[in-house]
């Protein structure tokens, strides 16, 4: 999944330089634009960085520099990565209705009246899954390493998986705020609610 991810991210990369190639002449359309922006931005974090250089990079190492045969919790391992397979059907699915509103999904231009495609709540919901691929992924990681911490010798452990454990707190950390704050646009976009809208006495600075 993850070099499916890096190849549709260097696809719409390739797009997106043909698109400047010429200055006076578009290869796509302004709206189609934003929507290879925003498509090739989450490809390479989302389906492409995080699952390769994280999970599959991570599933490989750790047990291999702290001397055990997988990691420790295996079946939470298969669930991460099987959380990935309707992360990327609604990815897929959003590319086809269009969702021009950056990687960032900043507001209002994330918001309906802005962008009322049904393409923006179906990568909400594929990032929704994607973060929780990866918090289940970084809980795994940190149960390994705690698991192994007294059989192998404190300054013996590699860096890198001082690097993982560290990366993996991090995403336990930040991971959650991510998904409340996706979780507070999709209300505001499909049950009038107003945390980003500004007539509803929201502030999109609190995004």
């Amino acid at each position: 999944i993850g070099l499916w991810g890096g190849m549709l991210g260097l696809c719409l990369s390739y797009m997106l330089r043909l698109n400047f190639s010429d200055p006076y002449f578009n290869l796509v359309s302004v709206e189609v634009y934003n929507y290879i922006i925003t498509s090739h931005g989450l490809a390479m974090i989302f389906f492409f960085l995080m699952p390769v250089l994280i999970g599959g990079f991570g599933n490989f190492l750790l047990p291999l520099l702290l001397g055990m045969p997988d990691l420790s919790l295996p079946r939470l391992n298969a669930l991460s990565a099987w959380v990935m397979v309707p992360s990327s059907l609604f990815f897929l699915i959003s590319l086809f209705y269009g969702a021009g509103v950056g990687w960032t999904f900043y507001p209002p231009l994330s918001n309906s009246y802005f962008s009322g495609s049904v393409g923006v709540d179906f990568l909400m919901f594929s990032l929704h899954l994607a973060g929780l691929s990866s918090l289940l992924g970084s809980l795994n990681f940190i149960c390994t390493v705690f698991s192994s911490y007294f059989s192998v010798m404190n300054d013996r452990i590699s860096i890198v998986v001082w690097g993982y454990l560290y990366t993996s707190f991090l995403l336990l950390f930040s991971l959650p705020v991510l998904a409340a704050a996706i979780t507070m646009l999709l209300f505001d976009r499909n049950f009038c609610s107003s945390f980003f809208d500004p007539m509803g006495g929201g502030d999109p600075i609190l995004f």
